[in-house]
């Protein structure tokens, strides 16, 4: 196969007819999509002039990555899986550092520096240069996580791999995102915000900056350098006046400081739990 294009050829054909995979070639073409993500070759979003570009065909791989493995029983010194995937390999040379009880399935991506705590990296997911997934964080299929992110401890970033070519959820450069977060549907958190401990964020959710003389809602972008604190509004129903869950931005980092000095005062001045 000579290049990218001819393989996204195969793969979007085998994704409309399932029956293709019995052809050599096209399974070959899924196969070679995964390791190409497995190696960091090619991911499943980048950002291109400022803006996030999905390639569709290559969570369209991942999904039929699933259709051409089979079952397989892997050993891991005293430890056993039965799975489809199997588990990356070849972390030393990588420069990946991971803790017992960490897992990261073959087709992720870990960039030099990477720290696992027990934590659980998906298929198709891409963690950046100098990122701590910390304690029982997950990073779900297709999620990209930036260079030196912290991902604090129960956080749960979700996947996306359906509809094809939908935004997985991205966590830009820099980025603290505090215990027991949840990202799903899509979410963007741009370069150097921080999120408190128990922010939740959908694609619906309100994200509302508090910090002018009128509010400013955003959904499903958390605004660069944005402080934000788990908050709740006010909505009217048939039986009554309910608080649902909201974001609140109630600060910006200063971009002028050292990022780790940033976060602290951050964390201090806007009296943010971690």
């Amino acid at each position: 196969m000579s290049d990218w294009s001819e393989m996204e050829r195969r793969i979007g054909a085998a994704f409309a007819d399932r029956g293709l995979l019995a052809d050599p070639l096209h399974r070959s073409a899924v196969v070679k999509a995964i390791h190409a993500l497995d190696r960091g070759e090619l991911r499943i979003a980048e950002k291109v002039g400022g803006e996030w570009k999905v390639h569709a065909w290559l969570m369209q791989a991942v999904n039929l990555f699933f259709a051409v493995t089979g079952m397989e029983r892997h050993d891991y010194g005293p430890f056993q899986s039965r799975d489809k995937i199997p588990l990356k390999k070849d972390l030393e040379p990588a420069g990946v550092r991971a803790v017992p009880g960490a897992v990261a399935r073959y087709g992720s991506h870990l960039e030099p520096g990477v720290v696992l705590m027990p934590s659980f990296v998906n298929i198709g997911a891409r963690v950046g240069a100098g990122t701590m997934i910390d304690t029982w964080a997950t990073v779900g299929s297709c999620a990209q996580v930036g260079a030196n992110v912290h991902v604090a401890g129960g956080v749960g970033i979700g996947g996306v791999l359906e509809p094809p070519g939908a935004r997985p959820n991205i966590v830009e450069d820099g980025c603290f995102i505090g215990s027991r977060c949840i990202l799903v549907e899509g979410v963007l958190v741009e370069e150097e915000a921080v999120l408190g401990a128990n922010v939740v964020i959908t694609a619906s959710t309100p994200i509302i900056d508090v910090t002018g003389p009128q509010e400013v809602v955003h959904r499903g972008r958390v605004p660069a350098r944005s402080v934000v604190i788990p908050g709740t509004r006010p909505k009217q129903y048939p039986a009554g006046t309910y608080q649902i869950p909201c974001a609140l931005i109630v600060g910006k980092r200063n971009p002028s400081t050292d990022r780790k000095v940033s976060l602290n005062e951050a964390l201090r001045d806007f009296e943010v739990q971690g």
